[in-house]
């Protein structure tokens, strides 16, 4: 199977719609997926590579997903405190905050910012490695550049994704709490509403749609990598797709998941 699963550079862009472009990318990411899979499956999966990267992906990307999580749990509080206390209803605002963050923000945000810091360097550098002939190296060694570069990124993502979420739901509730006592709101009451409004899955849900975001993060990122032409100038769109693509998909996938996990509930 090839492994060199390109999207377009800029000359094939001129001679194709965006219809024919965007079926090429889905039947890229669909191969990708396959070999990925069929690699995994037999077995073969770079245990120190796949560290490296859970260290990349994860460790290095708890500080900026803690931190936003934490500003937009204090600003979604904000509102809704501000209001609910108007209504009457202050003693809702620790459910309606955990409800947000494990639904809806906490996997967002972790999709958003790991794509923004990490889906774009990891296209950059497969990118690199790409029009510096070194994936063709790998190859001449009888090195399967989806064994060695795609499956440890993609684990380390599946392993990394659902902890970097538990970090932003901490994070974005005990963001909210700081904002909602200044609001009068005590702890107690805070944490009542969190357990009265908040089910078990709703966690679960959100754990299970980050699965699904470092699936595609990943997968776009190195399929984006791979596929680089041009030099230079190739490296920093295939970067700039990766980005964009993923977020774009990111959002799409969270709407049908969101109706899917939690539209009966």
């Amino acid at each position: 199977m090839r492994e060199e699963l390109v999207w377009l550079d800029d000359e094939s862009a001129r001679r194709v719609s965006a219809w024919q472009a965007s079926l090429e990318f889905v039947g890229a990411l669909g191969l990708l997926l396959f070999a990925s899979g069929r690699t995994l499956l037999q077995g073969r999966v770079e245990g120190r590579e796949t560290v490296h990267q859970m260290a990349f992906i994860g460790a290095a990307s708890a500080p900026i997903v803690a931190l936003t999580s934490a500003f937009t749990g204090a600003v979604v509080t904000l509102y809704s405190a501000s209001l609910l206390t108007q209504a009457g209803g202050g003693s809702f605002v620790g459910g309606a905050i955990s409800l947000a963050m494990t639904r809806e923000l906490a996997p967002i945000l972790t999709g958003i910012m790991v794509t923004a810091r990490c889906g774009s360097a990891i296209a950059a550098q497969l990118g690199t490695m790409k029009i510096t002939e070194q994936i063709d190296a790998l190859r001449a060694l009888a090195v399967s550049p989806i064994q060695y570069l795609v499956i440890p990124r993609v684990l380390a993502a599946l392993i990394m994704f659902p902890l970097l979420c538990m970090i932003a739901n901490f994070a974005g509730v005990l963001g909210g709490w700081i904002v909602a006592n200044a609001f009068g709101i005590t702890l107690n009451s805070y944490l009542q509403s969190i357990r009265l409004l908040t089910e078990p899955f709703d966690l679960i849900g959100g754990l299970i749609k980050t699965l699904a975001f470092a699936l595609i993060v990943t997968l776009v990122s190195c399929q984006q990598g791979l596929g680089t032409r041009g030099g230079a100038a190739g490296v920093g769109h295939a970067t700039t797709r990766a980005v964009v693509l993923s977020m774009v998909l990111i959002f799409a996938a969270n709407y049908f998941l969101a109706d899917l996990l939690f539209a009966n509930r």
